[in-house]
């Protein structure tokens, strides 16, 4: 009977440290988000669709115009995670070795002896700023795939982990914008977000000349490492999701696909091709970072409607009718979470 107790308590007592140290990762969350403000203004969406995309263990896609800071926010987080971080320029002339690495051949002086050696390339990181992807051809484009799913890089039939962890981060300019290049589907699904960088508003604008055009500032303090990454990425598969909101996300994921009892007109109108089951995981983990990052240990309804559209928007293949007619992915999503509301509580 004594063991048994002391068993009981020695569980209770584990399950004490445990809610302490995962309440004082969630306080550094808090300090990661007030370091990133010190050289990023404004974009407060933005900068936590961010750490939702690394807390869950995916990579985002920032989308906007040039000189909106979609870099300089990048290289801001990788200063305040000290994380090891590398910047790929995306080029039209870039080759895919460029990015995994190449083999070089080497000569020992000593015996004469000829070896190759691979050389890593800059994917072998914690944090990769893919600048400007879609301004490189499909090929190069298509190097990141297996490092993106896989977090491995294979080369000369040898199979090359990467750090842990590892996120790519990519910016891509409006393919309005000339010498772009659209991404394949194939690795638009992904990236778990895709991240709209829109204008600041006129306030913003003022502070970010201010920012911008005096002294440099104080250089962004650490407040996380790399363990700390890996432990709250473990700790939002963790976080509750009811039944009844993952019956929803279910339904709102096979609703973006033509043909479903459950899609709305607009569906059937504007969709050629709807998201897959890859979008119902990303939807479920992304709520749960979020309602992480906002102190909860159980996802909401709200969580997911916050996070619909970055989910879905680069999963939708919009037809000729929605081009027409000025629609956008945002758009029917919109139209998707009025026509199935979510579950009453």
């Amino acid at each position: 009977m004594r063991s048994a107790i002391e068993g009981f308590e020695q569980v209770s007592e584990q399950a004490a440290v445990n809610a302490a140290q995962i309440e004082q990762r969630i306080g550094k969350l808090g300090e990661l988000k007030n370091a990133i403000a010190t050289a990023i203004v404004g974009q407060s969406d933005v900068v936590e669709q961010l750490l939702i995309g690394l807390l869950a263990g995916g990579h985002c896609l920032l989308e906007g115009v040039p000189g909106l800071g979609k870099t300089l926010l990048v290289r801001t987080l990788g200063e305040a995670l000290e994380l090891d971080f590398r910047r790929v320029q995306f080029t039209p002339d870039l080759m895919p070795s460029d990015i995994l690495g190449t083999e070089l051949l080497e000569e020992d002086h000593g015996t004469g002896h000829r070896s190759f050696r691979f050389q890593q390339g800059p994917v072998f990181t914690n944090l990769l700023l893919a600048d400007e992807l879609n301004r490189t051809p499909p090929k190069t484009q298509a190097a990141l795939l297996e490092a993106m799913q896989e977090k491995t890089v294979s080369y000369g039939g040898q199979t090359y982990q990467l750090p842990k962890p590892f996120f790519v981060l990519a910016t891509q300019n409006p393919l309005e914008q000339a010498g772009t290049y659209p991404l394949p589907e194939a690795q638009l699904d992904r990236f778990l977000l895709l991240v709209r960088v829109g204008y600041p508003t006129a306030q913003e604008e003022r502070d970010i000349l201010a920012l911008t055009t005096g002294r440099a500032g104080d250089p962004v303090p650490c407040v996380m490492h790399a363990a700390d990454v890996l432990a709250l990425q473990a700790n939002v598969r963790d976080v509750y999701l009811s039944e009844d909101l993952l019956g929803w996300i279910t339904t709102l994921v096979r609703a973006t696909r033509p043909g479903d009892p459950a899609a709305p007109a607009d569906v059937g109108t504007y969709v050629r091709w709807g998201a897959g089951p890859r979008a119902g995981q990303a939807l479920v983990l992304c709520a749960k970072a979020r309602a992480l990052i906002h102190g909860r240990l159980a996802a909401t309804r709200e969580d997911i409607a916050a996070l619909a559209a970055p989910v879905l928007r680069h999963r939708l293949l919009l037809s000729f009718a929605a081009e027409a007619e000025g629609k956008s992915a945002d758009d029917v999503v919109a139209a998707l979470l009025a026509h199935l509301p979510p579950p009453t509580a």
